[in-house]
């Protein structure tokens, strides 16, 4: 196999002469994927934007712009609930899932990479485990939008695959940008 390097305006980028590149790369963002939710489960269920505790969790697997985006929103809701003592946070429930409650199990199902991005879907399943006789798992699918950086693949943003009428829709950046513009600071 034959392989260049590239470097261009600060990034590196691989030509493969065959796809064993596009495999190690599917591999590479099914594991910052995996590492992600597995930062997830440590602290879930969690609520709007997480703290900064629970933001240096998710650091090592999100990209620089996922970052500050949720820096920016953390900030935000410092700014709205200054100024509005007894309103509930401007992001309520779970962000990184579709749903309200957020996500009991997940599985990274496959990943596949376009140059310098790239997605991994992901099935999550919240189960309530008995806490309503009636109730049955929910099960959905999730995209994450992972980016290339210099430190590896990245998750750069969540698409929302709620199919139920007020499960999460669009995307996790969407949310939180718009928590950024109602905060009124």
């Amino acid at each position: 196999m034959k392989v260049a390097i590239v470097a261009s305006a600060g990034t590196v980028a691989l030509l493969c002469a065959t796809g064993a590149c596009f495999a190690d790369a599917n591999a590479d963002m099914a594991k910052v994927a995996t590492g992600f939710y597995e930062a997830y489960a440590t602290f879930h269920p969690s609520d709007g934007i997480p703290d900064a505790k629970g933001h240096a969790k998710y650091e090592p697997f999100i990209s620089p712009r996922l970052d500050q985006l949720l820096i920016e929103g953390n900030r935000a809701e410092a700014v709205f609930a200054k100024a509005n003592k007894d309103s509930p946070p401007l992001i309520e429930g779970d962000l990184f899932t579709s749903n309200f409650e957020g996500a009991t199990a997940y599985k990274v199902d496959g990943c596949s990479a376009n140059g310098s991005t790239g997605r991994c879907t992901v099935t999550l399943t919240y189960d309530d485990h008995g806490q309503s006789a009636k109730a049955k798992p929910l099960t959905w699918t999730d995209t994450v939008y992972l980016v290339a950086t210099p430190g590896g693949w990245r998750v750069d943003d969540i698409g929302y695959g709620a199919t139920w009428a007020f499960g999460n829709k669009g995307r996790l950046s969407d949310t939180v940008k718009g928590a950024i513009a109602n905060a009124g600071g």
